[in-house]
């Protein structure tokens, strides 16, 4: 099996001892078991990629009338989470019905990025948001929190696109990059890994190999 990856579903934090009875934080991620639904060409689709659905009970009914048919095509079962991701180059198998299991993709010590939606944090100023200074504390300023000029008063005499402001804040896509593999568990399909990762307890995530070397290997 050549997927560099597979889904799975943040559970929440704990802590684990590593064998010189230091204390590492983790977090314990369900990691598949998936299925490969599509397998996506160049010639046919224009790019490679693999397309895995998590294996997880849901009612036929939950899932609507396309995306029934798209998995019957192939026999699979009704799924919740389903997604892309891309292949290296065409040499690499993976067909429609496939299992991937997490003891086949990972082990201990290995490097992973994990794709989550951040949590949602409801409206909130530009200072929280993004991050900016702000005006001067002193009595008598005015400007404390104030996001001052948003735009030029002559030309272009309107407020650029994607100018930073205040608004809705979180449920971005966050990949979190480079973080080690401390533990598997085959019989519990569960992923330990180093550090916090985006999302709640309860999202789902995608799990990949990273991408990027890390710089530092005392992670």
């Amino acid at each position: 099996m050549a997927v560099p990856g597979l889904l799975g579903k943040k559970l929440g934090m704990t802590q684990v001892f590593a064998e010189d009875g230091s204390v590492i934080p983790v977090t314990v991620l369900k990691a598949g078991p998936c299925v490969v639904v599509q397998r996506k060409t160049k010639d046919n689709d224009g790019y490679e990629a693999v397309q895995l659905g998590l294996v997880e009970f849901i009612k036929p009914k939950r899932v609507n009338k396309p995306e029934t048919g798209h998995l019957k095509k192939n026999n699979i079962p009704p799924l919740r989470f389903l997604r892309e991701i891309c292949l290296a180059d065409a040499k690499e198998e993976a067909k429609a019905g496939d299992k991937v299991l997490v003891e086949q993709l990972f082990k201990a010590n290995d490097r992973v990025d994990v794709i989550g939606t951040s949590k949602g944090r409801g409206w909130a100023g530009f200072v929280r948001r993004h991050h900016f200074r702000g005006g001067a504390a002193s009595h008598g300023s005015m400007f404390h929190r104030a996001p001052g000029s948003i735009g030029a008063s002559s030309f272009p005499s309107r407020v650029w696109p994607g100018q930073r402001m205040a608004g809705q804040m979180g449920t971005d896509r966050v990949t979190a990059r480079n973080v080690k593999v401390v533990q598997v568990d085959a019989d519990e399909h569960l992923l330990l890994v180093k550090g916090a990762v985006p999302g709640a307890n309860g999202g789902y995530v995608i799990i990949r190999r990273t991408k990027k070397a890390a710089k530092r290997s005392k992670r």
